[in-house]
């Protein structure tokens, strides 16, 4: 039954979109197909609705009931654009995140993307008020614009905050390495076989190989004693062996990294339990 949903789903989503595409420019619709349309979408909502209900009845939790019902790829989507929005409200607050634990380093990156991030969002916010002045006329077609060139901005700017807020993280056991709100992969210390210190401005798409660009630009490469997972945006794996990253200071990086690599490799290994008598 959830996966019949889920494929109604897919189908509506597309006629809806075409709907509304429709309506905006201005093309007259039968009533009895938008009645129908709207019909399909209430009883998609209602179906979920109860099987939400029915999972919660069976002891599953909010998270895991939602998890069950919607697919992954659109949850990560989800994720993603929430945390383009919380980065805005870190930025702004001037609160990284993910830098609170006991030892834990961070080490930023977004410094040589700032230009052009900014001159990107300015550039939207032209156009944002040159389409509101063309399409002053369509008062419909202007506000579905507007909203559209808003958002626009805002994610232009959250892909930026994301960054700021999310820096790269050294802690005693891993490094944590991230890129705006896509990239996440906890990389830890006993899988780093070699750090080098290379400015590279091309990379080539390999399947083994993970690119942090930023401004096209990676400064370290991390070699990994064996494959690694780092997913894609969607959730589809991405088993990698070599990682190139990016950061303001990457000498810093660099022999803080060195240093607890040397720290993990020569730390004692835990006493055994004596052997009990018999």
């Amino acid at each position: 039954m959830r996966r019949a949903s889920a494929w109604f789903a897919y189908a509506l989503l597309p006629v809806e979109f075409v709907l509304v595409v429709c309506l905006v420019a201005g093309v007259r619709i039968p009533p009895a197909l938008l009645a129908g349309a709207e019909t399909a979408v209430g009883l998609l909502l209602l179906a979920n609705g109860v099987a939400f209900l029915r999972l919660r009845r069976r002891g599953r939790t909010n998270r895991e009931a939602v998890r069950t019902l919607v697919p992954e790829p659109v949850l990560r989507l989800v994720r993603h654009e929430l945390r383009l929005m919380a980065g805005l409200g870190r930025w702004v607050a001037r609160r990284p995140h993910g830098v609170d634990g006991p030892g834990a380093e961070a080490f930023p990156h977004a410094r040589d993307q700032a230009a052009l991030m900014y001159g990107f969002a300015f550039v939207c916010c032209v156009e944002t008020v040159g389409m509101s002045y063309l399409l002053a006329d369509w008062p419909v077609v202007h506000a579905v614009v507007l909203v559209l060139d808003v958002y626009t901005v805002l994610f232009v700017l959250g892909l930026h905050a994301a960054s700021a807020t999310r820096p790269h993280v050294l802690t005693a056991d891993a490094l944590r390495v991230r890129q705006a709100a896509h990239v996440d992969v906890r990389i830890p210390l006993d899988r780093i076989a070699a750090v080098r210190h290379e400015s590279l401005f091309t990379h080539e798409r390999k399947d083994d190989e993970l690119n942090l660009a930023v401004g096209s630009q990676t400064s370290l490469t991390l070699e990994l004693t064996r494959p690694l997972d780092a997913p894609r945006l969607l959730g589809a794996p991405r088993p990698v062996r070599t990682v190139r990253l990016h950061a303001d200071d990457p000498g810093a990086l660099r022999r803080a990294l060195a240093q607890a690599l040397t720290r993990a490799r020569t730390a004692p290994s835990p006493a055994l339990d004596p052997p009990a008598s018999v």
